[in-house]
């Protein structure tokens, strides 16, 4: 998505895109850690300064220590005092964990400045770091946390690109190289967002406001379904007919489209300004009419921490219950293993949602009551989540970022204590340009060939015309 804001101070580049902005840049809680101390301030550091490059001006901070630090209410300021930024309240750093904070509504980082960080109060100072040149893009710790700063790759939330000097840096892409457009010319248009295949259909959100059903072209791309009334996409609307949800992300449950579709919204496009965060249902699998009337919503907003309205729900997924219990996964709402009879009637397994202004991954439960329960909150390690995929043969999940981060992917798994973290990162493959990717989806187990398998990306841009294409990846 895309959000303008205006020139600052000291800033030598003219007003650009960007794919994330204000103050709420990561504010979500990080990965599930023991509690978080009053540690000695020595643990946190400066790792990572951005001020420039298509982002907003960026400080991110960095756990070095063996224990959770919370870190609310302290202080970041440039060279000029008088203009702070203090760090939301609820906000801790895990051991080994970034955090990335947007301070551009609070000062501009210039090309001869410095960043400062301070305890709550603002008079104990911390750490520091001075610069003479802008970064390109980025001024990085290597390695994190402990090194020198070094000019590296733009990071933010995720492990510093140290190169040859640390090794911290994504690796390639697991699968082949080459990327080929996968729709005809100008099919879609702009704003394409989420992909979910569910064997031989391709759903596909718009967060104009509209749901596609895609099927095979018979060249290895999809094209809009001519039956049922999907040749043009259908045109979403909440319950009871009103309003445009501007539909970022989709995904079905064990019951496939029987089961419904499930779509994540962060606002409704007749109240553009204000955020909406909604997970939809909608009946795709009778009627044949232009439009689906939302059967049910989850009005997740007031749970969540605050985010500009086109700053939110950019992605989700469905994980199985029986999944989430055989790896031990640990509820946050109890402090306990992960009981699905706690939550009565519900879908059978847990909905994960990414949100593009913070990087953080957020998992409900939606009962069919209406009620809803967050059990999970993970940070992503990167700067935004436009996309996520739960790949079951490999019982990992997929997080994925578009040009904000260079188009780099991250995969996460359920480890030893209960919850999910990242374990690994990917840079985009060699043949696809750094494209504005806000969909991902990726073939079942039976497209294996060779040992690969298709997987596809859709371009809110609709670059050349197309808005998406397809690639492969390691089975």
């Amino acid at each position: 998505m895309l959000a303008v804001r205006a020139p600052r101070r000291r800033r030598r580049l003219a007003p650009i895109r960007l794919a994330v902005a204000c103050s709420t840049l990561l504010a979500a809680a990080t990965l599930v850690a023991p509690a978080a101390h009053a540690a000695p301030a020595d643990d946190i550091r400066i790792n990572e300064v951005v001020t420039t490059g298509g982002v907003a001006d960026s400080i991110e901070l960095f756990n070095k220590g063996t224990a959770a630090v919370d870190i609310s209410g302290w202080v970041l300021k440039d060279d000029d005092a008088s203009h702070t930024f203090k760090v939301p309240a609820g906000t801790s750093l895990a051991p080994g964990a970034a955090r990335a904070f947007a301070v551009d509504t609070a000062f501009g980082l210039g090309a001869s400045d410095k960043a400062r960080l301070y305890l709550p109060g603002g008079s104990t100072l911390v750490d520091s770091y001075t610069w003479s040149a802008h970064s390109a893009p980025s001024w990085s710790r290597c390695p994190d946390g402990t090194g020198a700063f070094k000019k590296a790759a733009l990071t933010l939330g995720a492990p510093n690109d140290c190169g040859s000097g640390g090794g911290t840096g994504p690796a390639a892409w697991p699968g082949g190289g080459s990327v080929a457009t996968a729709d005809g010319s100008d099919v879609f248009g702009e704003d394409l967002s989420g992909l979910y295949q569910e064997g031989s259909v391709l759903w596909a959100a718009q967060n104009s406001g509209k749901l596609w059903r895609l099927v095979r072209d018979g060249s290895g791309g999809w094209r809009p379904d001519t039956a049922d009334g999907w040749t043009s996409g259908k045109t979403l609307r909440y319950p009871g007919g009103s309003g445009s949800p501007d539909g970022e992300a989709v995904t079905l449950t064990g019951a496939g489209a029987a089961g419904g579709a499930y779509v994540a919204t962060e606002r409704d496009g007749d109240a553009s300004g204000t955020s909406r965060l909604s997970v939809l249902r909608y009946d795709v699998a009778t009627g044949t009419g232009g439009a689906l009337t939302a059967t049910k919503e989850w009005n997740l907003t007031a749970g969540l921490p605050s985010v500009g309205s086109n700053l939110g729900f950019e992605a989700i997924t469905w994980v199985p219950d029986t999944t989430l219990v055989a790896a031990g996964f640990k509820d946050e709402s109890t402090g306990a293993a992960y009981d699905p009879n706690r939550y009565g009637a519900h879908t059978g397994g847990v909905f994960l949602l990414g949100v593009e202004g913070t990087g953080a991954i957020h998992a409900y439960v939606l009962q069919d009551s209406g009620a809803a329960t967050r059990v999970a909150t993970v940070a992503s390690g990167m700067a935004g989540v436009m996309e996520l995929q739960w790949e079951p043969q490999a019982a990992r999940l997929w997080a994925v970022c578009d040009d904000t981060c260079g188009g780099r992917h991250t995969t996460l798994k359920i480890g030893g204590s209960g919850t999910f973290a990242p374990v690994a990162s990917y840079a985009r493959p060699t043949g696809m340009p750094d494209l504005n990717n806000e969909g991902f989806a990726l073939a079942g187990a039976d497209e294996c060939a060779g040992g690969t398998k298709p997987v596809y990306w859709s371009d809110d841009s609709n670059t050349g015309g197309h808005a998406l294409r397809r690639g492969t990846v390691s089975c």
